[in-house]
């Protein structure tokens, strides 16, 4: 639904040059959730305005539903499909929910629609639905100044539902938000992704939002993707640092000199399988746990688990294998430091 291919934003200015995107490669499916985490700067507010092309690339590719956006020209061209036609099918939510003060929560998610020509009744029908959708039915006359932070950001997301869109960009749409009105909006997004057939990008830089919502993510720093796939393939991927970052386990010890470390990441089936236990009576060993992550991603119970087993790692070759038979997913960490061996 939404390619970028070797994307690249340069800032000129001054006589300076600053490279906000370097050729970012990216690939979200149809009817995902799909988030991008990063720290300030790396690039994810640029990259998130280029797919709608509020920022026109300096070079590379942005394909939405089989559309290379950057061959369009602006919305001054009158002949052919243009940009602002093509803009009208991805829908965008904001930071700071940009409403208009003067204007009712209706007439708000009534104004995409005025500028598109639609007659009064049509609007009020459609704007009745999206706040129904929502869950604000009874805020209709209400202004922003009468909301909570929470409910502006409903009104945003209706908002950008007005055009029927196939896409949904969120830009650090929850960060302004306090920890339960975020779940709650993400909870709304999921569910409009469902009920809808909606495809959502989004980005931000906390890592609770990605296990919340996303089907896949993308980390990046420095204007690259360092590293991108489904979660749960993430999860079990060696060396994988979005993983580590999702359930870090690094505050937890490392095990005593001459014996054998395992970090085991779980997820689906495996998850409900007593494979402490089963390793523990079929072995006769005792199995210290250092410590433990687990977290319900897409529906499905995912974690990681660090134990340390007695002996050194050739000690342990036939324990291991039987904990790779279970479909677990086990590294070998280096007892002196907790690095992967």
């Amino acid at each position: 639904m939404i390619t970028t291919k070797d994307l690249t934003k340069v800032y000129r200015s001054r006589g300076r040059e600053v490279t906000a995107l370097d050729g970012v490669d990216l690939h979200v499916r149809e009817g995902e959730v799909y988030g991008v985490v990063g720290t300030s700067g790396a690039g994810k507010s640029t990259l998130i305005r280029c797919v709608n092309m509020l920022e026109r690339p300096t070079s590379g590719s942005i394909v939405v539903d089989g559309l290379d956006l950057t061959t369009l020209p602006g919305q001054e061209h009158r002949a052919g499909r243009d940009l602002r036609t093509a803009r009208r099918r991805i829908g965008m939510v904001f930071q700071h929910f940009n409403l208009l003060s003067s204007r009712t929560v209706q007439q708000n998610i009534e104004l995409p629609l005025e500028i598109v020509g639609l007659d009064r009744t049509q609007r009020r029908r459609k704007a009745a639905e999206l706040l129904d959708l929502v869950g604000l039915a009874d805020k209709a006359r209400s202004y922003p100044g009468q909301l909570s932070g929470g409910q502006k950001q409903r009104v945003g997301i209706a908002r950008a539902l007005a055009g029927d869109p196939k896409v949904l960009l969120s830009d650090e749409a929850t960060s302004a938000l306090d920890p339960e009105t975020t779940r709650s909006i993400l909870a709304l997004l999921r569910d409009l992704n469902r009920q809808l057939g909606l495809t959502v990008l989004l980005i931000t830089h906390e890592m609770d939002v990605i296990k919340s919502v996303c089907d896949s993510a993308a980390l990046m720093r420095g204007g690259k993707v360092v590293e991108s796939g489904e979660l749960t393939e993430l999860l079990a991927t060696e060396n994988s640092e979005l993983a580590r970052e999702l359930f870090p386990l690094g505050e937890f010890g490392h095990g005593r000199p001459g014996n054998t470390v395992l970090e085991i990441t779980f997820q689906g089936d495996t998850s409900a399988q007593p494979f402490v236990s089963q390793l523990a009576r079929t072995y006769q060993i005792d199995i210290n746990i250092l410590g433990a992550a687990v977290e319900h991603i897409s529906g499905r119970m995912v974690g990681r688990m660090r134990v340390e087993l007695p002996g050194v790692h050739q000690e342990n070759v036939v324990p291991i294998g039987f904990l790779r038979e279970q479909g677990l997913q086990v590294d070998v960490l280096n007892e002196a430091n907790g690095a992967l061996a």
